[in-house]
């Protein structure tokens, strides 16, 4: 039986890069529509990251449609249409085994305008300038 000789740095950047690989095969399918629904062929949906389990095993895919409208709408769709993606996925991929796909919407934008609001509110920006 053959050993895992790989360090643990060069098994995260294996992760990464499979994890960049799904979401530019997910961004790809949603782009050339090759995903017959309604909701999302109305809809431009941005795969903004996917994220690995160390097994590779789970892919969990941050989604977010333009403008974000209809959110709920374009997951619930995501969530219908899984078991083609995740054929579609393990089919260009290539890996052993392919990984189970599970789609959120992505809050990092949000987040990043809550922090925003924060650094730009008076009270704030007086102190930061004392600094």
């Amino acid at each position: 039986m053959a050993r895992n000789t790989s360090t643990p740095e060069q098994q995260s950047v294996r992760v990464l890069k499979v994890g960049e690989r799904v979401r530019h095969i997910l961004s790809e399918l949603l782009v050339r529509q090759e995903v017959h629904d309604d909701t999302l062929t109305g809809h431009s949906v941005s795969v903004t990251e996917v994220r690995m389990s160390p097994d590779l095993r789970q892919a969990t895919a941050y989604v977010k449609p333009l403008l974000g409208r209809d959110e709920e709408a374009v997951l619930k769709a995501l969530r219908t249409n899984t078991a083609f993606l995740q054929r579609e996925v393990a089919r260009r991929l290539g890996l052993k085994s392919a990984p189970k796909l599970r789609f959120r919407g992505d809050d990092s934008f949000d987040e990043a305008e809550r922090i925003e609001r924060l650094l730009s509110n008076p009270l704030v920006a007086r102190d930061l300038e004392d600094d």
